[in-house]
């Protein structure tokens, strides 16, 4: 740990000590209560007061338990004078995996205006301090005398943050932050990116909210030119985000909720939205070869290198369509949550291939979460989700396809512990490839601490 980050852990520190950690409005609770929440709400529930700054942290710690097995062809090559079977998989075992945690620091600077700084302490793809980003969201415009219009109906967020594209991201897990995910895994093919821009919410009527956004389609800031194999200069476009939803609490017991959302890129130089989580997935080394071919040398798989065990990235890297259904329904304790997804694009131009093929992917996910006992605090779920598309080089569609059963208990509203029990299997790969007749279960043991 360097100086700056010790300073800065030291002056959080001290506010927290003096009584600076405060609510701050129009933010989603980090514990119990942000579960199944999901746009920010216009309820103006905490008066300003002057600057206040909140300190929120989340910590989880996973116990694996998988094994995993493939049918594919094996390779038998021979690197340095040593056979390898570049086919085999890694040695699972159960253990423990890295803990992973998150900083977040929320300032309340002025009525209605805010500001988020989200950070990565600790994860499976950096293992060191980084930021993931940070945005302000204004809700009121003191400097204008707090038009009631804006108040009442508009919402602005611009900064560096997670795209609001689908409402699988509000119930994921974010590296540390995993107590709003009644699973331990995310979707196969997981949507998020962090990309720099703006997101503009107008909520008409109660119940009702649209929202556009417009960002610069990479994960970073880029000002750098970029050229196509044939020394043309390309272009690099900006992603359009377009959401819909209505969300209402029917009666007491019935809450109903349906949004559509978009994102789409005509052309850029790296987009991530399937591949822009680089914190890594939960199930660490599932599926993954024991090692590769790299410069004529034998590289063994690593954690931190294969980070994206049981996802699969569709590689939609110079141009992507997205579109996202998401169904929602809560009658008491009974939760139905649902996805369809349609992602369309293709990969980044070479000199061998200058012009890719548009290649479709196709995203379903179902899932019942039952929540019981005082303040729903024990909860039981079930979850499939499948994926079925063509993959770069193939002419035939692949599919995936995983179940989840889960049993979770919020022993206090910041403390959740998680068992699931999870099995995927990869249909129509190649038999040449790794993932040939691939599969994986087992279960995981899952503690989360979020505040």
């Amino acid at each position: 740990m360097n100086n700056k980050i010790r300073l800065t852990i030291a002056a959080l520190t001290l506010l927290v000590i003096n009584g600076y950690s405060q609510n701050i409005n129009f933010r989603k609770p980090a514990d119990q209560r942000g579960v199944s929440k999901f746009e920010t709400s216009k309820v103006d529930t905490v008066p300003f007061d002057g600057l206040k700054v909140k300190i929120g942290g989340a910590f989880t710690q996973q116990f694996q338990a998988l094994s995993h097995s493939n049918t594919a062809t094996p390779t038998n090559d021979t690197i340095g004078g040593r056979p390898y079977n570049l086919n085999k998989l890694y040695p699972l075992a159960p253990g423990f995996n890295l803990a992973t945690a998150n900083l977040r620091i929320d300032v309340q600077l002025e009525d209605g205006i805010s500001l988020t700084l989200e950070n990565y302490m600790s994860s499976r793809h950096h293992s060191e301090f980084w930021v993931k980003g940070g945005y302000i969201q204004i809700d009121k415009l003191p400097m204008f005398g707090n038009p009631e219009w804006f108040s009442r109906y508009v919402t602005v967020k611009l900064g560096h943050f997670g795209v609001n594209y689908g409402d699988q991201q509000f119930r994921r897990s974010d590296n540390g932050n995993t107590i709003y995910n009644p699973f331990v895994g995310n979707y196969i093919l997981d949507a998020f990116a962090t990309e720099i821009g703006a997101e503009v919410y107008v909520y008409p009527v109660d119940g009702l909210f649209v929202m556009a956004g417009m960002t610069g389609g990479l994960i970073n800031g880029d000002v750098k030119e970029a050229y196509l194999p044939d020394g043309s200069v390309l272009k690099k476009n900006p992603s359009i985000l377009l959401k819909a939803g209505f969300d209402k609490q029917v009666s007491d017991d019935l809450r109903l909720r349906l949004s559509a959302s978009m994102y789409t890129n005509p052309g850029t130089t790296r987009n991530t939205l399937y591949a822009g989580d680089r914190t890594g997935s939960r199930y660490y080394m599932a599926g993954e070869p024991e090692g590769a071919l790299s410069n004529g040398a034998f590289v063994a798989s690593t954690t931190a290198a294969q980070f994206t065990s049981g996802r699969l990235n569709p590689n939609l890297t110079k141009k992507v369509t997205s579109i996202s259904i998401n169904p929602f329904v809560k009658y008491k304790g009974l939760e139905l949550f649902g996805t369809y997804e349609i992602a369309k694009g293709s990969e980044a131009s070479t000199a061998v291939t200058p012009d890719p093929e548009t290649r479709q992917f196709t995203q379903l996910a179902g899932e019942v979460v039952y929540r019981f006992l005082p303040r729903e605090q024990v909860f039981i779920g079930a979850r499939y989700n499948t994926v079925s598309g063509q993959l770069q080089g193939y002419t035939d569609d692949i599919s995936i396809n995983r179940t989840q059963v889960s049993v979770g208990w919020f022993t206090t509203r910041n403390l959740l512990v998680k068992l699931e029990y999870v099995s995927q299997k990869y249909n129509d790969f190649r038999a040449s490839d790794y993932r040939n007749g691939l599969e994986f279960n087992g279960l995981m043991l899952e503690a989360a601490i979020s505040f």
